[in-house]
């Protein structure tokens, strides 16, 4: 995969790609191993962010738990976890109205109490800052755009720095070359649908025997609201309107800090009408009642998207790999029903560190962390995992009404039983992408216009993300064959990267005379998301790194 180039190298005991939960506590955790043993581990974490915290989004009500085994004193330390959660609902929307339901309906681990409403972003932030206290080296700006091997086959470590390369391939005046950061063991943290992750998945096939990996796209706003509309501590999720027919999400809204009030919508991506655009799902979202009523008044300051890993236990590929480990949603640790994943993230990057320290000291490198795999599936992020199994494909196959009753009923049992289930196991069996039905199926959905008050376009929500790229850089959205989009997508699915895209990267534009379609592909605008590298039904799209520093600039997110 790595281009004959000539780089500079230097090496570490560990290089961790991605600044996020995951990869933050698996630095960490390496470096309060080597304080406790007496002894010296080299630590690099690299981040494609222009900052720790640039590019982390999440809703976000986060379980401490992870980080309680992290740090046992993080609320004497000053982690900015301020606003516990107080008031838990569950909302059934319809056009007109609402129903919540019960909450000991639900089981135990379904509640919110003694999580925190907050940002994890700033979390991340804070993080980084007692990383680099332990004597964690931290490199944000460099993108780790692609893989250095050794010459057993196994993983080296990563080329992180390349810039100056012109569109068309060309070196510009401030060409550099990069850097190769090699480590005896590579942790990779990308976050979803990391391109490394990918070239490894496929490279040493450890997606092999598992169910196919299954995503959501989470859109959010963060908006600042007056007194009257400011319910710390409030923890609102919904199922049902505006989602229609077989498409499959949820809204949730988190009130906390200095009058935050964070608005998002998940919409499962194996929808099959072409015509959906979960963007606009959201946009409408914000007009029902049970959500407006606490935006009114109020002033929208941010704004993101991106994917979310929703496979769950029997999606989780192979964790290690000749030179390292998936951490975090690398490797797809989310809990679809709790929308939680930071936890089990800071767990997987605790456990992945506390093998590869281990190994460090028998003198190893470059081989197999078989100890991290085992310890994790010993873990209680394989118990969590495990209970939940047969939400996700319940709700697939049965919808909300029907699968949410199952899955409830499902979730109650594994809950009683330790993990045994009426379903036992089930499976996804489709990718997202092939979900996607045929254009000629479905009717066109007519989306409201935005009002410039609760709802917006995607032009002035992108400008809110602050995201910015070096715009003559090799395009990092590339198409494996350039003719699909307008011969295959368009005619057969109506080209839905224009319409499931966040970000308004992807057009189809005409002549005058409405003819003679083209695409286009308004790469500055992307967010990062990479919903177009997973829902595309053609598969056509690839999503990889754009050089470092690119991207959303995500504050208190």
């Amino acid at each position: 995969m790595s281009e004959d180039v000539e780089r500079e190298a230097m090496d570490y005991d560990v290089v961790v790609v991605g600044a996020g939960p995951a990869g933050l506590s698996a630095a960490i955790r390496l470096k309060q191993l080597a304080v406790e043993a007496g002894s010296e581990i080299s630590v690099a974490v690299l981040e494609k962010g222009s900052e720790v915290g640039a590019h982390i989004l999440s809703g976000a009500v986060i379980d401490p738990k992870g980080l309680a085994e992290l740090f046992p004193d993080w609320k004497e330390r000053g982690a900015p976890l301020e606003t516990p959660v107080t008031e838990d609902r569950f909302m059934v929307l319809g056009p007109q109205g609402d129903v919540s339901l019960p909450m000991f309906l639900m089981p135990p681990f379904m509640h919110n109490h003694g999580c925190y409403a907050g940002s994890l972003a700033n979390l991340c932030r804070w993080l980084g800052q007692q990383a680099e206290e332990l004597g964690v080296e931290i490199y944000p700006g460099f993108a780790a755009s692609d893989l250095t091997w050794r010459e057993d086959g196994s993983v080296k470590g990563v080329v992180v720095g390349v810039v100056g390369v012109a569109k068309d391939g060309h070196h510009k005046d401030d060409y550099q070359p990069g850097m190769e950061i090699n480590g005896k063991y590579v942790l990779i943290g990308e976050g979803v649908r990391g391109s490394l992750a990918k070239v490894l998945q496929a490279k040493f096939g450890l997606a092999e025997g598992k169910e196919p990996q299954k995503f959501g796209l989470g859109i959010k706003e963060l908006w600042q609201v007056p007194d009257e509309a400011f319910k710390p501590g409030l923890a609102q999720h919904t199922v049902g309107w505006p989602l229609s027919g077989d498409t499959r999400g949820g809204g949730f809204m988190y009130h906390f800090g200095d009058h935050y009030v964070a608005v998002g919508f998940v919409t499962h991506l194996n929808y099959k009408n072409p015509w959906t655009s979960p963007y606009d799902e959201f946009q409408r979202y914000k007009h029902h009642p049970a959500v407006s009523r606490y935006l009114k008044g109020g002033k929208r300051v941010a704004y993101g998207a991106r994917a979310i890993t929703e496979g769950g236990w029997q999606s989780i590929p192979k964790l290690a790999f000749p030179g390292g480990a998936l951490i975090g949603c690398s490797a797809g640790f989310v809990n679809v029903p709790r929308i939680k994943g930071s936890h089990n993230a800071v767990k997987s990057g605790m456990l992945a560190a506390e093998a590869a320290f281990a190994a460090i000291g028998e003198g190893r490198e470059g081989d197999e962390l078989t100890g991290y795999e085992a310890a994790l599936r010993r873990s209680w992020i394989a118990k969590e995992l495990r209970l939940v199994r047969n939400a996700k494909p319940l709700l697939t196959k049965f919808g909300d009404e029907i699968g949410g009753f199952l899955s409830m009923l499902d979730m109650w049992t594994t809950y009683f039983t330790g993990g045994l289930s009426l379903f036992g196991t089930l499976k996804h069996g489709k990718t997202d992408a092939a979900s996607t039905g045929l254009a000629a199926d479905y009717k066109p959905i007519a989306y409201p216009k935005p009002d410039g008050v609760l709802s917006f376009d995607k032009l002035s929500s992108v400008f809110l993300s602050a995201t910015n790229h070096e715009e003559d850089q090799p395009p990092h959205l590339r198409l494996k064959d350039p003719s699909v989009p307008i011969s295959v997508n368009l005619p057969k699915y109506g080209e839905p990267a224009r319409l499931y895209c966040p970000a308004g990267v992807y057009e189809v534009l005409y002549d005058d005379n409405g003819q003679n379609p083209r695409f286009q592909i308004n790469a500055q605008n992307c967010v990062h998301c990479k919903t177009c590298d997973i829902k595309d039904p053609s598969q056509n799209i690839n999503w990889s790194c754009p050089e470092g520093g690119g991207g959303p600039n995500y504050p208190n997110m």
